[in-house]
């Protein structure tokens, strides 16, 4: 994770988003996937990566609208948009 673009004034919020996909990594893994943190810009975009069977994926639009950024948004409403930088 040391090549995550976290702004100091971001770090707590990094910290819930890490804990909402601690949640569903498991639904990802299981099918030999997962994702990754790699971003929280000024303006509240988080990017994530994506690895394993989840790049490619047919079902990654749902996967990432139906639970990503559901979970990540219970968690972190502010949260502006939420995007995979490898899609």
């Amino acid at each position: 994770m040391n090549d995550q673009i976290i702004p100091e004034q971001h770090k707590e919020l990094a910290a819930r988003i890490e804990l909402a996909l601690s949640q569903i990594r498991p639904y990802l893994e299981a099918d030999q996937g997962d994702i990754t943190l790699k971003e929280i810009t000024d303006d509240l975009v988080v990017k994530l990566e994506l690895h394993g069977s989840c790049v490619g994926c047919s079902m990654i639009d749902m996967t990432m609208k139906g639970g990503v950024e559901s979970v990540i948004k219970n968690v972190a409403p502010e949260v502006k948009s939420i995007e995979a930088i490898n899609l």
